[in-house]
C-alpha cells in the first residue's frame, strides 16, 4: 500500500457501510449485518415516503473478519510498506517499496482508493465529491422514529431562508441502532467544490436542536468525502484497479460495497483463466481484468449515470425534492436497480423515460437543459463500444 498513513489489514475499519437487504440476501451475506430495518423511508415533502424495502448496516468487524479468514485459508501473506514504483517486463511486474524491498508478481492490482498512485486516468477539469458529517451516540430525544431508517430527509425548516438560498441542499441520513443509540449524518450530494465539514456539522446540530435531540454522549464522529464522477481509468494499462481506484463508485448514488461484492467473483474468474497461461504479460493479464470490470454495457451505463449526476448538481432544493419524490415512486425494481447499477442499458433508459413522464414540469425542464459536459457524456454513452476495453487475448496452446 502507499500513502502517508499505513494501515495493516487487521486494523479496524472506521467507516459505516450500508446496503439494501435484498442485495445482501442475494449475496448470501445477511449474517454479516449488524442491523436490519424494515421501517425505511425518506422525506421529500412534509410526509415520509415509505420505501417498503429492508436496509441493513454491515457489521464492519464481521465483514473484515469474513475476508481475512478467507485470506488465511488461502495462505495469503502480507507485506506492509509504502509502494513508490511499479516496474514491468514481458512476464512480471515488480512493486518497489520505500524501504528498498522489491515484490515480484505476475499482475499488480491497485485497490488503494480514488487517489491510487499507479492507476492512470484521463485529466479531469472538476471532480465532484459527496460529503457527510455524522455522529454515533445518544441524544436528548430520538432524532428519528424509533426502530426506523431514514435514507434522505430533505426537510429544512430548521434553517433560515437565507441559509436555504445561499447554501447547497443537504439532507439527513439516519438510523436507530437500538438501546438508545442512533447514527445521524448530514449529507450533501456531489458538488465541486464540496460542502465543507464545518457547514455540515453546523447544519446537523441545527437539525437536531430543532427536534430537541441534541447529542448528550458522542461515541464516534464520521467524516466522509469521496469523488462521485471520476472518469474511467485508461483501460490499456498494465496495473489493474479495483474499487474506487477503478471508478466503481456509482456516480449517481455513491454506492460501492454492493458493486464490489457482486463484481469481484467475475473479475477473479477472468483473472484465473488468464493466469493459466504462463506466458501472459502483465498488460495482457490486466486487459483480461479491465474487460471483466468494464464491458461495453457498463461503460455506457457509467456515462449515463454521470450524465444524471451533472443534472442533479444544478438542481436547487425544491427541484431536488420533486425529482427524488418522483424517482422513489417508480416501480421498485426500477429505482432499486438504478441505485445498484444492475439494470441493463435498455432497462436504465426505460426507467429514465418513465421518470421523465411522471415528474413535474420544472424537473423536466431541468433535465432538458444541456450545459457543461452533459452533451459529451451523453454522446460518450451512445458511442460506447466493447473496443473501449482492449480485448483479452485468447489462451495460447501450451507446448
Amino acid at each position: 500500500m502507499h500513502g502517508l498513513s499505513l494501515r495493516a489489514p487487521q486494523d479496524p475499519w472506521p467507516n459505516t457501510y450500508g446496503i439494501w437487504g435484498d442485495e445482501v440476501d442475494a449475496l448470501g451475506l445477511a449474517p454479516l449485518l449488524s442491523h436490519r430495518w424494515q421501517a425505511t423511508s425518506s422525506v421529500f415533502e412534509e410526509e415520509p415516503l415509505a420505501h417498503r424495502r429492508d436496509y441493513g448496516l454491515l457489521d464492519r468487524t464481521a465483514l473484515q473478519r469474513f475476508w481475512l479468514e478467507r485470506c488465511e485459508r488461502a495462505a495469503m501473506g502480507w507485506t506492509l510498506g509504502e509502494a513508490v514504483a511499479v516496474q514491468h517486463d514481458s512476464r512480471s511486474s515488480t512493486v518497489v517499496l520505500a524501504d528498498g524491498q522489491r515484490l515480484a508478481a505476475r499482475l499488480v492490482i491497485d485497490a488503494s482508493g480514488h487517489q491510487a498512485r499507479f492507476i492512470r486516468r484521463p485529466p479531469q477539469a472538476a471532480i465532484a465529491q459527496q460529503a457527510a458529517y455524522g455522529i454515533v451516540g445518544r441524544f436528548a430525544s430520538e432524532p428519528v422514529e424509533p426502530g426506523s431508517f431514514t435514507l434522505m430527509d430533505f426537510r429544512s425548516g430548521h434553517l433560515s431562508e437565507e441559509e436555504r438560498r445561499s447554501g447547497a441542499p443537504t439532507f439527513l441520513y439516519a438510523m436507530d441502532l437500538g438501546e438508545g443509540r442512533f447514527f445521524v449524518e448530514e449529507t450533501s450530494l456531489a458538488l465541486a467544490p464540496p460542502v465543507s465539514m464545518e457547514r455540515l456539522e453546523r447544519r446537523l446540530r441545527q437539525r437536531l436542536a430543532a427536534r430537541g435531540a441534541e447529542p448528550v454522549a458522542i461515541e464516534h464522529v464520521e467524516r466522509c468525502l469521496f469523488p462521485m464522477n471520476l472518469t474511467l481509468p485508461l483501460l490499456d494499462q498494465p496495473v489493474l484497479g479495483f474499487g474506487s481506484s477503478a471508478s466503481m463508485v456509482h456516480p449517481a448514488s455513491g454506492y460501492l460495497v454492493g458493486a464490489l461484492l457482486r463484481r469481484a467473483p467475475g473479475l477473479a474468474e477472468a483473472l484465473a483463466v488468464a493466469l493459466k497461461a504462463d506466458d501472459r504479460s502483465p498488460a495482457e493479464l490486466a486487459a483480461a481484468g479491465w474487460q471483466a470490470l468494464w464491458p461495453a454495457d457498463l461503460v455506457r451505463r457509467h456515462q449515463i449515470h454521470q450524465f444524471g449526476l451533472e443534472k442533479l448538481m444544478r438542481f436547487e432544493e425544491s427541484r431536488l425534492r420533486r425529482f427524488f419524490g418522483s424517482f422513489f415512486r417508480l416501480p421498485q425494481p426500477q429505482w432499486s436497480g438504478f441505485l445498484a447499477n444492475t439494470l441493463s442499458t435498455p432497462e436504465l433508459v426505460a426507467a429514465m423515460l418513465r421518470l421523465f413522464a411522471s415528474t413535474s414540469w420544472d424537473v423536466r425542464r431541468g433535465l432538458l437543459e444541456f450545459r457543461g459536459p452533459e452533451a459529451a457524456l451523453l454522446l460518450g454513452a451512445l458511442q460506447a463500444r466493447q473496443a473501449a476495453v482492449p480485448a483479452a487475448p485468447e489462451p495460447r496452446p501450451q507446448g
